[in-house]
C-alpha cells in the first residue's frame, strides 16, 4: 500500500493517527493465549515456546532450537495446512501446538491431519522411514471436548488385547484448559486464559506476554499486527459488500424477467454494474 493511500485510510477511519493507534491497541490488553492469533505471536519466541513445551511434555530438559508460527504446508491437489506453532528441539523431535476453541469439529481427524501433514513435510526423498522424526501434536482446547474431566489426555496406541505399545513416532496429546486439577499443566492453562501482564508466574512466557502488552517494543509489534488485521478485515468487508450488492442486483434482474422488462434496459443495468465493480477494485 502506498503512503498516500495509507494516509487516506487514517483520514477516513479516524480523526487522527493517535486515535487510530489507540483503537488498534485497545483490545491487546484483553488478548489471551487461547486466541490463536495472539498465541502465534507470543510463542514465536524460542524461550517462551520452550517454557510451554517443557511443562506440557513434563520434561524440563527439552531445548528448543527453532520455532515457526503460522507455518504453511502447501499441497498441489489437497487442502493446505497452516500450523499455529511448529517447533523443533535439539534431539530432532518436532512439536505442533494447536489452539482450538470450537466444539463442533471432528477433533480426532483434525489431529490426524496435523500428524500426516508434518510427516509428509519431514520425509525427504531418498530418506528411510526410520529417519522420520518423533512428532508431537499438542492440541489445546478451551472446553472439555472429550468429557474426560482431566487436564491432560494423551492418546495411547496398543495392539488389541495386549499392553504392547504400538510406537510409530506419532504422538497426540490433548490439553483441556477447562479443568484445573492443580497440576503445573493446569496452572499453565489458567495463565493461558488470563494472560495478565502483571502475573510473572510463568517465567519466560510471562516475560514475553508482558513485553507484548506493556513494553514499548512489544506494543509496537502488536500495533503493527493489529494494523494488518484491521486492514485485512476492512478489505474483506469491502469484498463482502460487493458480493452482497451483486447478489441483490441478480435478484433484481431476475425480478425484471418476471415483470417483462425489455432486454436493452437489463443490459444497461448489467454494464453499469460491471463498471462500478472495476472502480471499486
Amino acid at each position: 500500500m502506498d503512503e498516500t493511500r495509507h494516509s487516506d485510510i487514517y483520514a477516513r477511519e479516524t480523526d487522527s493517527r493517535i486515535r487510530h493507534r489507540e483503537f488498534l491497541l485497545q483490545g491487546v490488553e484483553d488478548l489471551t493465549l487461547l486466541d490463536d492469533t495472539f498465541m502465534r505471536i507470543a510463542l514465536n519466541d524460542i524461550e517462551a515456546c520452550q517454557h510451554v513445551i517443557r511443562i506440557l511434555m513434563d520434561d524440563p530438559s527439552i531445548e528448543i532450537v527453532e520455532v515457526r508460527s503460522q507455518y504453511r504446508i502447501s499441497k498441489l491437489v489437497s487442502k493446505d495446512a497452516v500450523l499455529d506453532i511448529l517447533a523443533e528441539d535439539t534431539q530432532g523431535r518436532v512439536y505442533n501446538l494447536e489452539i482450538q476453541r470450537k466444539t463442533t469439529l471432528d477433533h480426532a481427524r483434525r489431529t490426524r491431519r496435523y500428524n500426516a501433514m508434518v510427516d509428509a513435510e519431514y520425509l525427504e526423498k531418498g530418506k528411510e522411514y526410520s529417519e522420520m522424526p518423533e512428532v508431537y501434536v499438542i492440541y489445546i482446547s478451551e472446553t472439555d471436548i472429550w468429557k474426560t474431566r482431566q487436564t491432560e489426555s494423551p492418546v495411547e496406541k496398543h495392539f488389541k488385547g495386549q499392553m504392547t505399545e504400538y510406537d510409530d513416532g506419532q504422538h497426540t496429546i490433548y490439553i483441556n484448559a477447562a479443568i484445573n486439577d492443580g497440576s503445573p499443566k493446569a496452572a499453565l492453562m489458567q495463565y493461558f486464559k488470563t494472560c495478565d501482564p502483571d502475573d510473572m508466574s510463568q517465567g519466560a512466557l510471562s516475560r514475553r506476554v508482558r513485553y507484548l502488552k506493556r513494553e514499548e517494543g512489544g506494543i509496537e509489534e502488536m500495533g503493527e499486527y493489529s494494523e494488518r488485521i484491521f486492514n485485512a478485515g476492512r478489505e474483506e468487508g469491502l469484498r463482502e459488500g460487493r458480493r452482497e450488492e451483486r447478489q441483490a442486483m441478480i435478484r433484481m434482474i431476475s425480478s425484471m424477467k418476471i415483470q417483462g422488462i425489455d432486454e436493452e434496459t437489463k443490459e444497461k443495468i448489467l454494464e453499469n454494474l460491471k463498471e462500478e465493480e472495476i472502480v471499486q477494485v
